[in-house]
């Protein structure tokens, strides 16, 4: 038999009040939270509490279903290397949620499953029940009212203190404190979340560090990112031009959709102000833009300024449906690479 469930997370500020669930039926669920967490803390714990809610049942099959590229990576393709590298990335730096994923490893040690993504906020029925009991806890634990933990797996003996890790140090899903913040959201300069893919695994685990989010580009090496062109290194291109082709490059959804490439792109300190007033990092914004590039746009150059040595402001018209946007971008010289280093977009009038 296989057991089918999805599981989700969810964070009102991320970080901020967080929840988690999973979801089998509406006779088999369970849900909690913490007053203070980050929505990949809740997509991560949701998972866990599902192994461990099924851990009775080592010989049943587990059908993970999830919306979560973050979670999906974390244990079908990075945790092998963070392992090997002694749970630290590429960079060096320590994995982030590393008891989480630690916890994750030796749960899945044994048991055979598969992960299957879906498109978050599309009416999968499992997937919406999980997300809304997610939802549910968090904002209980903004409102600073009791979470629903739900009936839990039958024949499971399950101990909600025990489900949370001790890193997090947060109380169980019952015992909540207020605090405050909004949801996640859409992508930027154009994008918005979806997209598609699988992934299967048999045993896997990681690390990490409670309340930050994780800096997914340094998960890659090197030698596995597609190499800038031959014009970042031989300054051949005068700085102003060579940025505005690069602004071009990322705005194409192929290269959005390539988390690779925007790797290159991209700062490690990365962040924009979108149309919208949101605030986005990098992980969010790669996140999101992996899910869905968009459609390519199409833009009007007011000006490439050259504003220090090593800096090019770039700033455009970019036009869409719902009406024109302007937009600048700063570009600084990163060793011998340009990079996106920020992004402000407004709303032409």
């Amino acid at each position: 038999m296989t057991i089918t469930a999805a599981a989700d997370g969810s964070a009102l500020g991320n970080p901020g009040p967080a929840g988690w669930a999973w979801y089998v039926n509406d006779e088999c669920w369970r849900a909690g939270g913490w007053p203070h967490g980050t929505n990949n803390q809740g997509e991560l714990m949701a998972v866990l509490d599902l192994l461990r809610a099924t851990a009775h049942l080592p010989g049943e099959d587990l059908r993970i279903l999830c919306d979560s590229q973050y979670v999906i990576n974390s244990i079908t393709k990075w945790m092998p290397g963070w392992k090997r590298k002694g749970w630290r990335k590429a960079d060096g730096k320590p994995v982030l949620n590393v008891e989480l994923l630690k916890e994750l490893d030796r749960e899945l040690a044994g048991r055979t499953y598969t992960f299957e993504w879906v498109k978050g906020h599309a009416g999968h029925e499992l997937n919406e029940a999980a997300d809304e009991r997610a939802r549910a806890a968090a904002t209980a634990y903004q409102q600073g009212v009791a979470a629903r933990s739900g009936p839990g797996f039958p024949g499971a003996h399950q101990h909600l203190a025990a489900s949370q890790p001790a890193t997090l140090d947060v109380p169980a899903a019952g015992a909540a404190r207020p605090a405050a913040g909004p949801d996640r959201a859409a992508a930027v300069m154009g994008g918005n979340p979806g997209g598609a893919g699988s992934s299967r695994a048999r045993a896997a685990a990681g690390p990490a560090q409670a309340y930050d989010e994780p800096d997914l580009f340094s998960e890659f090496d090197a030698d596995d990112l597609e190499v800038a062109e031959a014009a970042q290194h031989t300054g051949s291109i005068p700085p102003e031009a060579l940025v505005e082709e690069l602004e071009r490059e990322l705005l194409g959804p192929l290269v959005r959709g390539d988390i690779g490439r925007t790797a290159v792109l991209l700062h490690p300190d990365f962040m924009e102000i979108g149309s919208s007033g949101r605030v986005w990092t990098r992980d969010a914004m790669m996140m999101a833009l992996e899910e869905d590039p968009g459609e390519r746009t199409d833009i009007e150059i007011l000006g490439a300024d050259r504003v220090g040595a090593g800096a090019v402001l770039l700033t455009y018209r970019s036009f869409a449906r719902s009406g024109t946007t302007l937009r600048s971008s700063l570009w600084v010289l990163d060793g011998d690479r340009w990079r996106l280093r920020f992004h402000q977009g407004t709303r032409e009038a």
